[in-house]
């Protein structure tokens, strides 16, 4: 059952910037409420006040309303018109397609001199032999009934035997009231046959809901609300679904049973990652308006992770970094996020052989010329440099010619 609450009235008034106390228009249409309540209390200056596509059973707690113009609770479940008669300025009031089937409750309506329209197509009494004409003998302050005007042969017309007309009605509503007692036994048996398949019916087994809304009912106020109550079912389990789904998303694996860090990329963007001797380079392509405060950067030993609005790029680096000493740096023109992570071991730079002879310039001018593929690093053999004129051959010096080298 839904009711009608201060939050539901509150989110129904944005266009009164959520005050209620002066709202003038309410509209709680198709929100299977089931009773009217409160809203005499809360919201006294309504003039319109529209309920139609609900559950409502009942009219009740409206005497408060006393500028009340409007009233619509059409496509309910009414079965009798009452406790409107403190409604001084109601103006319309539409019962369209509900279940009056007591024709004599439209007497209740003869204090409310300012009602002008009365909609009552579709209930149980518009069958009744004489029935527009009983209505507009009986509420003379009426200008249209049903959408039609009333003029005033009309009148004339109806006001001819309307003694007798009374006590048709009267017969006919009796024989209603019969039938409908029988019929609330019956639909009640049903109900409870129905109650039963849609305890039982899962959310994969489309054959069973197919069936329930194929099958033949009455039309009656305890029909409408058991479907009411299946199709609230029915859009609570593609909300159930969806929210295991989401279980299932945020059950993602990050690691192997190992420990070793999986590379993903959930929100699917584009980036560049370089390895250089001594460092790693991730150059991530981040959507250039989103704000860095849902950007989360983590960076560990042997796996970067990004994390965006939720969403997990993480990547497996082969080498251990120093975390302590990564950096993160993002473009303020593109959007874009650089992380510098620097290696533990750096690589040694290792430059490939070419075959050719490399030339040094020594100190007193003599050009030195060192073997392919010597070794810079660590301590110079002399041994390998020779002497190099213009018109002789290089000569071995000796080691005691050679300076000391610093």
């Amino acid at each position: 059952m839904v009711r009608i609450t201060e939050q539901l009235i509150r989110k129904k008034s944005e266009h009164n910037e959520l005050i209620i106390g002066t709202l003038e228009e309410l509209s709680l249409h198709q929100e299977d409420i089931e009773r009217i309540e409160h809203i005499g209390q809360w919201c006294r200056d309504l003039r319109i006040l529209l309920l139609q596509s609900n559950l409502i059973s009942r009219l009740e707690n409206l005497n408060r309303l006393k500028k009340l113009e409007y009233l619509n609770v059409a496509i309910n479940n009414i079965e009798r018109i009452e406790n409107l008669e403190a409604l001084e300025a109601l103006r319309k009031l539409d019962l369209t397609l509900n279940f009056v089937g007591e024709l004599t409750s439209v007497e209740s309506l003869r204090d409310n001199y300012n009602l002008r329209e009365l909609f009552l197509t579709g209930n149980p009494c518009t069958d009744f032999p004489g029935y527009r004409e009983y209505v507009i003998t009986v509420l003379p302050q009426l200008d249209h009934l049903d959408g039609k005007e009333i003029t005033r042969s009309d009148r004339l017309r109806a006001a001819k035997g309307f003694a007798a007309l009374r006590e048709q009605i009267v017969q006919h509503e009796a024989l209603h009231k019969i039938e409908r007692d029988e019929q609330r036994v019956r639909v009640q048996q049903s109900i409870v046959e129905q109650e039963e398949s849609v305890r039982d019916l899962r959310d994969d087994d489309e054959r069973k809901a197919s069936e329930f809304w194929q099958q033949k009912s009455e039309h009656c106020p305890e029909t409408r609300i058991q479907m009411a109550k299946f199709s609230r079912r029915g859009k609570e389990r593609p909300a159930r679904d969806v929210d295991k789904s989401e279980e299932q998303k945020r059950k993602r694996k990050l690691f192997a049973e190992c420990g070793r860090p999986y590379s993903l990329n959930e929100p699917r963007l584009s980036f560049e990652f370089r390895d250089e001797p001594d460092r790693f380079e991730l150059d991530l392509h981040i959507y250039k308006y989103l704000d860095t405060s849902l950007v989360d950067v983590d960076a560990q030993p042997n796996y970067v992770r990004v994390t965006i609005k939720g969403k997990v790029f993480q990547l497996a680096l082969k080498h251990d970094i120093h975390t302590d000493r990564s950096t993160c740096q993002r473009s303020q023109t593109t959007g874009h996020m650089l992380v510098v992570m620097p290696k533990v071991h750096p690589e040694r730079m290792i430059k490939p052989s070419t075959g050719k002879q490399m030339i040094a310039s020594s100190g007193s001018g003599t050009v030195a010329q060192l073997r392919p593929n010597t070794d810079l690093t660590g301590t110079v053999d002399i041994r390998s440099i020779c002497n190099i004129t213009n018109n002789s051959k290089p000569s071995r010096i000796n080691e005691d010619e050679v300076p000391d080298l610093v």
